[in-house]
């Protein structure tokens, strides 16, 4: 079977159909073809991993590309097309690509695809803002490549998993209609959205979408040491929890993503299957407007808040034990998590803090958050709003559709407003630059803290931070700044979502999976009798 003729022209809402003896390549070498059949609560959008900053498509480049480097479990690099790399000067980091790999269209991979990628991936309007401390990409020889920041940088290594070369020769030139091929169209039919040559561990051969996606092992993958014992994957969009819980206990599927709170004890029950949870990295927050809200510029009273907030009781009874207790944004693992920083429930200490800075009697405030965006949403906001009326704050709660509550939250509609937040870059700083500096709407700092809170200071320690290229000291500025905040009640943090996955029995899933939500396919194994 030739390359042209597996998927290479799959257009989007079309199914090709091949029948699967055909496709299998017996990855085992005994005659017997391993099928895994996955059903996820959405399906990628496209075939261009530039198209959309999405875990969909993240989930999709680990399987049909593979990044210079990826994360482990416990937030290390692992080398991949990248084998090693070093610090030239304090704007230059060369790495060293791996030889021998070749793309799905047969092309060698080269230094010229990471160039290519790279600047690629700066043009992205959904991948350029975080690629934007990128000043250029440039290749030394065939498999060395350095990449230079505008200023020194310590997350490149960070932003180089999120580099997944492309074949360039595969995308460049145009269309018999004469379009680019290598053009990036959101929500449109390019000729990369269509198409795919990549490095990794699977190619597609069908896609229908909003039906199922179909993969086939790539019989010149590079890594033979990958313990991947899979042929072929057939991805199936199921939206509905319940539904995709179902299919799994059924046996219509062998592996999901992810399983709701309210079906954990469910699936547990099941002898068949096995269930595995993480704690995650997204956090879930409330912001205090200090410019709607005259009591919040006191910071007696933003902590009075803070220890009126039992989020114990709301991980255990609301999450279902399905959430990691928060004091802080950054998650362990983080550069700035801050172990010292515990959640501080003391319903006395709030009333004390509450009389202190003048206000036993209390006051009323507007809350909104939404009700579909993050998981028991509109729930958490009315048990949060129980608990701030035991320090009498009286709260008129609004909960909305997430399509209906983002318009709300940019036009900072009430005076306190639910957010959640997962670090594109795995790193804290990203949390502080979003959620926690001085707004500023010329540079984007702070684009999405409600509150306005407002400390230069911290602020400055953040920048200091974002130029200090030693791992050891950056962490300890950013646990500086955590500190900070929370001395400084800046906005209360409830809890990190937890993961969970399940599967049959036969499907070792624990090695493949991490928190960042992008599990490792191509290294699953099967077990087989």
């Amino acid at each position: 079977m030739t390359f042209k003729k597996t998927l290479l022209a799959t257009l989007v809402g079309a199914s090709l159909t091949l029948p699967m003896a055909a496709l299998a390549q017996d990855v085992n070498g005994d005659g017997k073809d391993v099928t895994l059949r996955v059903a996820y609560d959405a399906d990628p959008v496209s075939l261009d991993i530039h198209e959309q900053l999405s875990g969909g498509i993240l989930q999709l480049s680990h399987l049909v590309f593979d990044p210079l480097v990826r994360w482990t479990q416990d937030f290390t690099f692992e080398p991949r097309l990248a084998t090693d790399w070093e610090q030239v000067d304090d704007t230059t980091m060369r790495l060293h690509l791996r030889q021998g790999v070749k793309f799905h269209s047969g092309n060698p991979f080269t230094a010229k695809d990471v160039v290519w990628t790279v600047d690629r991936l700066k043009r992205s309007p959904d991948f350029k803002a975080i690629f934007e401390p990128i000043e250029s990409a440039e290749a030394v020889d065939d498999h060395t490549v350095d990449i230079h920041t505008k200023r020194p940088y310590p997350l490149l290594l960070n932003l180089a998993t999120y580099i997944f070369p492309m074949d360039s020769e595969f995308y460049s030139g145009t269309t018999e209609a004469g379009k680019d091929k290598g053009e990036i169209v959101k929500n449109g039919n390019s000729f990369a959205s269509r198409h795919e040559s990549g490095t990794g561990p699977y190619r597609v051969t069908a896609r229908q979408q909003g039906v199922k996606v179909e993969f086939e092992r790539f019989d010149d993958y590079w890594d033979k040491d990958s313990p991947g014992n899979v042929d072929h994957i057939v991805m199936t969009p199921i939206s509905e929890n319940a539904t995709r819980v179902a299919a799994l206990l059924s046996g219509d599927v062998d592996f999901i993503a992810p399983v709701p709170p309210n079906d954990l004890e469910r699936v547990r029950a099941d002898k068949n299957v096995k269930l595995v949870t993480m704690s995650g990295t997204r956090i879930i927050t409330l912001q205090m407007n200090e410019k709607r809200v005259e009591a919040f510029k006191d910071a007696r009273v933003r902590q009075a808040i803070a220890y009126a907030v039992n989020q114990e009781a709301i991980a255990d009874r609301l999450m279902k034990g399905f959430a990691t207790p928060a004091a802080q944004l950054s998650p362990k693992g983080y550069s700035g998590h801050n172990p010292n920083l515990e959640p501080r429930y003391d319903l006395e200490k709030a009333k004390q803090l509450m009389k202190d800075a003048g206000y036993e009697d209390g006051f009323s405030i507007t809350m909104m958050a939404p009700n579909n965006r993050y998981v028991n949403d509109a729930q958490i906001a009315q048990a949060v709003a129980a608990m701030l009326a035991r320090i009498n704050i009286k709260v008129d709660l609004k909960t909305l559709p997430k399509a209906q509550y983002w318009g709300e939250f940019d036009d900072r509609a009430a005076d306190i407003m639910m957010i959640g937040w997962h670090a594109d870059t795995e790193d804290s700083a990203n949390f502080y630059q979003y959620l926690t500096e001085c707004p500023d709407p010329d540079t984007g700092a702070g684009q999405y803290n409600s509150g306005n809170y407002c400390n230069p200071e911290l602020d400055k320690l953040v920048e200091k931070a974002n130029l200090e290229t030693d791992r050891d000291k950056r962490a300890k500025m950013l646990q500086a700044v955590e500190k900070g905040l929370y001395d400084d009640a800046a906005f209360i943090p409830l809890h990190w979502q937890d993961l969970a996955w399940a599967a049959k029995n036969e499907v070792q899933i624990k090695p493949v999976l991490n928190v960042m939500n992008f599990p490792y396919l191509g290294d699953v194994v099967v077990e087989q009798d």
